[in-house]
């Protein structure tokens, strides 16, 4: 009887057991980056992937043109449609054993916004919230946040959907993000899109593949053992290298995208020299992943903060800055400065928005050739002349000027061969030079400026209003030079 039953059941459709396992692995699937609202990156070959049953023919019509491709053995498909500029709403029908509609997508220009803390701060938690809320009608701005997730593996996909960037949508992202994106939104005039994948209080080399580390005297080995861990062993992202790389960046790397941004190094402060490769290395192993060429990598130096020093000291931030500038050797880098922004008793600055603007002179000199001052003043030469030092700067603009309008510079130091330094009287003496001296030193040797945590009395500036870059001309072991 059950088995007359059961017959029944499936002839009359009530019940088919082969047709619901079938679809559940027929239907096509795409990852969360690709869908409604996205912005595609304009100027390349537009990339889409997904899953589907092994073998099954997938169409995609997009923009009055039709694609087809079908699915391998493991059940992957992957297509690159034409190149398009920057426009929209279009809508994108992709059809297979079922059919999926994608609407307002629009084509501009991709950014990546990633780092620790400082990257992650919401907009309502930065300077003048209400205001900036409820004034964030962009709907050509659109947002998309990665879930916190860390993975032994590299993984596939990741949570998160695309939004439009609005009052209801903006309070929770990242306010960088955010500041950033609307600064190039209104420069350039295009779409913008920006992935927040960020985490709190995270060092460099989770964010850095297996790869990548490969060949790290500290992390390689560590690196390779990961994929052996179970799922307890990896819920702390600094436990181990990879972890936020594979759960929050490598599902990413299929996505085109203009450049990236970065707010990262509190986390390395104590490991500053070590940081001089890890930063670099990181930055390589993402543009060899995306596979699409040294793109844009722009970055924040350290803000000040902590205590202000009566006596000239060592400092492991002052040293986590120095390799953070050194980075700037990389082709298509750019740094922006937040030294004169910071907090002494708060390491997350909340003025965002200052942030946000220095990083798109940054993008736009960068990537988008415009011509603007994206730097402040940056040391260039020393010159010793009896008990004076002449230091000449480059990125000077009109020229090099005080804050304050006085004639005083602070934040200078000097020491002779004793390597002893103290602070030094300075001023400008035309417009790219200051001469330094210093009271007891006859013979001087070495200069370094704003060398502290917090150098909050820096009032060097360059006629765009940027601070001048942290510096020593010297060399000599620093407080984290044997730091692993």
């Amino acid at each position: 009887m059950r088995a007359i039953l059961l017959y029944f059941l499936l002839g009359t459709g009530l019940l088919s057991l082969t047709g619901a396992s079938q679809a559940a692995y027929a239907d096509i699937r795409l990852p969360r980056l690709v869908g409604s609202n996205m912005v595609l990156q304009r100027d390349l070959p537009i990339h889409i992937w997904g899953w589907a049953d092994p073998g099954e023919r997938i169409s995609i019509s997009f923009h009055g043109k039709t694609y087809q491709v079908a699915a391998n053995g493991s059940g992957n498909w992957e297509v690159n449609l034409a190149k398009m500029k920057a426009g929209g709403p279009y809508e994108m029908i992709l059809s297979g054993n079922n059919r999926i509609v994608l609407e307002n997508i629009l084509i501009g220009d991709v950014w990546v916004c990633s780092g620790q803390s400082n990257m992650e701060w919401a907009v309502k938690r930065a300077d003048n919230p209400e205001e900036e809320i409820r004034n964030a009608n962009y709907p050509k701005i659109r947002l998309f946040t990665v879930k916190r997730t860390t993975a032994a593996v590299p993984q596939e996909d990741v949570s998160g959907q695309w939004e439009e960037c609005s009052p209801e949508t903006v309070a929770d992202f990242s306010a960088v993000g955010y500041f950033f994106g609307r600064a190039i939104h209104a420069s350039q005039g295009v779409p913008i899109g920006l992935i927040n994948s960020s985490w709190g209080g995270t060092v460099v080399e989770t964010w850095t593949s297996l790869e990548g580390l490969q060949d790290e005297e500290t992390f390689g080995s560590r690196a390779a053992a990961v994929r052996n861990l179970d799922t307890e062993a990896i819920k702390q992202p600094n436990s181990h290298p990879t972890l936020l790389y594979n759960g929050m960046v490598h599902p990413l790397i299929n996505y085109p995208i203009k450049g990236a941004i970065w707010y990262q190094g509190e986390s390395n402060a104590s490991r500053a020299y070590q940081y001089r490769d890890l930063f670099p290395r990181m930055i390589h192993d993402w543009r060899r992943k995306w596979n699409q060429g040294d793109f844009a990598f722009l970055f924040v130096q350290l803000a000040n903060y902590k205590k202000t020093l009566e006596q000239p000291a060592p400092s492991d931030w002052a040293e986590l800055r120095e390799a953070q500038d050194m980075t700037l050797r990389l082709r298509n880098t750019g740094m922006a400065s937040a030294i004169d922004i910071g907090e002494a008793d708060d390491i997350h600055p909340r003025n965002k928005q200052e942030v946000g603007r220095r990083l798109a002179l940054a993008a736009r000199k960068v990537s988008y050739g415009d011509k603007v001052i994206a730097s402040g003043p940056r040391y260039k030469s020393m010159r010793i002349k009896g008990d004076e030092v002449i230091i000449r700067f480059s990125d000077v603009g009109e020229g090099l000027q005080t804050k304050d309008g006085g004639k005083r510079l602070e934040e200078f130091q000097l020491a002779g061969k004793d390597r002893a330094f103290q602070w030094a009287e300075a001023e400008i003496v035309n417009r790219n030079t200051v001469r330094v001296r210093a009271s007891g030193i006859d013979q001087p040797v070495a200069v370094r400026f704003a060398w502290q945590d917090n150098p909050s009395k820096l009032n060097l500036y360059n006629s765009a209003g940027l601070p001048a870059n942290p510096f020593r001309t010297d060399a000599w072991p620093g407080l984290t030079a044997d730091k692993k």
